[in-house]
């Protein structure tokens, strides 16, 4: 799906309030409530727009510890990733999980209430899971950025060529 202008306002006035009624999102655009709605279906269906979701605070919830997880499995076949990424959708503490090339073959991002916690969490889930055979955790000490997408004027730029 090409993007054009319209498309990158309505995706940044979006990821600034995704709670904003299609009558305030239509006036912010400058299209009609039905043809902004179109649009929205659209960007929906492409899957552009992925979903509506609340951002919560771990802190605010009890975890504030953020830990990195770099995971090596004892091998790449097929079913050893398709087992390795079952068991790890079940730990409730994960929140982000990527296959990923380079020395390690995931990355993880964990949220922990507290060191304890967390070596609960190593213990009993990640040593556990199928296939691993190292694991490498850091600690985040603070939280510089947290974007949950790519600027949109950068998709714009990309896809077009305009700014």
């Amino acid at each position: 799906m090409t993007l054009d202008r319209i498309d990158i306002a309505i995706l940044d006035s979006l990821q600034k309030d995704g709670r904003m009624s299609n009558a305030t999102l239509a006036e912010k655009v400058g299209l009609s409530q039905s043809a902004c709605s179109r649009r929205l279906d659209l960007l929906e269906k492409s899957g552009v727009i992925r979903g509506y979701h609340a951002r919560l605070s771990n802190k605010m919830l009890g975890h504030p510890v953020i830990v990195i997880v770099n995971i090596s499995l004892s091998g790449q076949a097929d079913k050893q990733l398709r087992e390795f990424e079952t068991a790890v959708k079940r730990c409730p503490n994960v929140l982000v999980c990527y296959l990923m090339s380079g020395e390690y073959d995931y990355l993880l991002r964990i949220a922990a209430k507290d060191l304890e916690d967390y070596e609960r969490i190593h213990k009993f889930w990640l040593s556990a899971m199928p296939h691993v055979t190292k694991i490498n955790s850091s600690f985040a000490l603070r939280e510089v950025a947290d974007r949950t997408g790519l600027g949109v004027e950068t998709a714009l730029i990309e896809t077009t060529g305009e700014r």
